[in-house]
């Protein structure tokens, strides 16, 4: 698997009018609807595919576009426009059917109002203001959610805010019928990594399965040494490495055994089509070493991995790499690990044993070989490297019972205040948005796992999309967070999720 390619999706440009305004009028409509419709094609900020569709002017029309949308397996979403006034009935069986994500641009083909020559053909030409008004009022009275971007049409920031639902829409679209591989189950007592897989498919569109170790033990004993020869080297061309990890050197069988086990691990999740996994160091029976540099890999090339059977985490990794393709930046699976608590300035050590993704890496990453400590088994190969400075977010998908509930901290990588020659593990030194205490105390309140996606990549908007259109729980640790704010939020959603979910997703 290679990173999302996102152009291989298509977002529809969808313009609501009526038959009122005579033909004239509506081919006008049309044309301008699409000329944006090949403006935002073309933006640089949108990552997909805009595709064109016919004005739709009857019942009749919103519904067929609707359910055509359901059935078109590269359409993953829909912008709608209301150019003219659309009256929005016609629009209520459609949306009843829409299975598909959906942005509503405010917007109007003209910037400015030609203030010498404005007429009443022009005024029922331009009626996106009320228009669009109608056609927000029918969502908001069916209760659906959807995306509102308002601003002119060429506008950055407006393209910039498609692009970003854009890219929440593909990862959506990527969870549909996703499959994850559970290799052993979740840690044992833990609870916070447990949750309910039936509920995550019904409502995500993903499924999760265990798998015994013993499955992915054939597949890596199977891996011929001329392919371990190959890898292996792929290794030592891509890394840095010691003399005595290389062929000769006295550690250089760790290295062929982490090259063989993410053979196998490759071939297994290629074979069943997996986008993710978790690993667990309590069931490792028949390998030779904890999968460390394997995971890492894996995760470069955009499988979501979560750690001691994590399978939330595992899958909201994976979609957080598809949001993240083509941007600047890495995206990884992440641990709060310990504290650095300076009055001066408390920072956090995000780390793992070894499953830290390098695309996150500041530089070249180092191939190295340590004992693990954990696990009862052989020393693992793993990748060691730190993380560069500037701003990122850790985000938490947990299962609170009667939904789904994912947390989102913004915060702000920093250099270590000094080296650490001795920590045999990538990582990543961060300062909390808006401040240490108020960010771990939120944290905890809001029950947020100590698994995480972290990215350099994505913002809180992203996310924030991405909970929109999954019909996620979503909370927000950023600059303006207070530990009162934070609480009055908790209430105030449990009283909404069980008035509109019960007990029950």
């Amino acid at each position: 698997m290679k990173m999302t390619n996102l152009k291989q999706f298509e977002v529809w440009f969808i313009t609501g009018s009526q038959h009122l305004y005579g033909p004239e009028t509506l081919k006008k409509v049309a044309a301008h609807s699409q000329e944006i419709a090949k403006a935002f094609n073309a933006a640089p900020a949108i990552p997909v595919k805009v595709v064109f569709k016919p004005v739709l002017t009857t019942p009749d029309a919103v519904t067929a576009l609707c359910q055509e949308a359901n059935n078109a397996p590269r359409c993953i979403g829909l912008i709608t426009w209301c150019h003219t006034f659309s009256p929005s009935k016609m629009w209520i069986n459609g949306l009843k059917q829409l299975r598909k994500p959906v942005a509503h641009l405010h917007t109007q083909f003209n910037r400015d109002i030609p203030w010498s020559s404005i007429d009443m053909d022009f005024m029922n030409l331009n009626q996106a203001a009320h228009g669009d008004r109608e056609h927000g009022f029918i969502w908001s009275r069916m209760r659906m959610n959807r995306k509102v971007v308002v601003g002119f049409w060429q506008e950055k920031s407006v393209q910039e805010k498609l692009g970003v639902w854009c890219r929440a829409a593909a990862a959506w679209q990527d969870w549909q019928g996703a499959k994850f591989a559970r290799f052993g189950d979740n840690m044992r007592e833990v609870a916070v990594t447990e949750g309910d897989k039936v509920a995550a498919q019904f409502k995500f569109g993903y499924a999760v399965n265990g798998y015994g170790v013993g499955d992915l033990v054939k597949s890596v004993n199977s891996v011929s040494p001329k392919a371990i020869d190959k890898l292996v080297q792929e290794y030592a061309d891509t890394y840095q490495m010691a003399a005595d990890l290389r062929p000769g050197g006295a550690r250089h069988d760790s290295v062929r055994e982490a090259a063989r086990i993410e053979l196998g691990l490759r071939t297994f999740l290629k074979a069943g089509d997996f986008k993710g996994f978790t690993t667990t160091f309590e069931d490792l029976h028949g390998l030779a070493q904890l999968p460390g540099i394997s995971a890492q890999r894996l995760m470069a090339d955009g499988f979501g991995f979560g750690a001691e059977g994590d399978w939330k985490t595992a899958a909201l990794l994976r979609a957080m790499k598809v949001m993240a393709s083509g941007l600047p930046g890495g995206t990884s699976f992440m641990e709060d690990y310990t504290y650095h608590l300076d009055p001066k300035g408390k920072k956090v050590l995000g780390a793992h044993m070894l499953e830290i993704c390098p695309s996150i890496a500041d530089g070249k990453p180092s191939l190295q070989v340590h004992p693990l400590g954990i696990g009862g088994k052989a020393d693992p190969a793993r990748l060691v490297f730190s993380t560069p400075a500037g701003p990122a977010l850790n985000a938490s998908l947990i299962d609170v019972g009667n939904r789904f509930r994912l947390l989102v901290n913004e915060v702000d990588v920093v250099k270590p205040d000094q080296p650490m020659p001795k920590l045999p593990v990538a990582q990543a030194v961060w300062k909390c948005r808006p401040d240490f205490e108020t960010a771990c105390a939120c944290w905890i309140y809001g029950g947020g796992a100590h698994h995480t996606g972290f990215s350099q990549a994505l913002t809180a908007e992203h996310l924030e999309d991405f909970a929109e259109i999954a019909d996620l729980e979503y909370l927000l640790i950023g600059k303006d967070a207070s530990v009162s704010g934070f609480k009055k939020e908790l209430r105030s959603n449990e009283v909404y999720y069980a008035l509109n979910n019960g007990l029950g997703i």
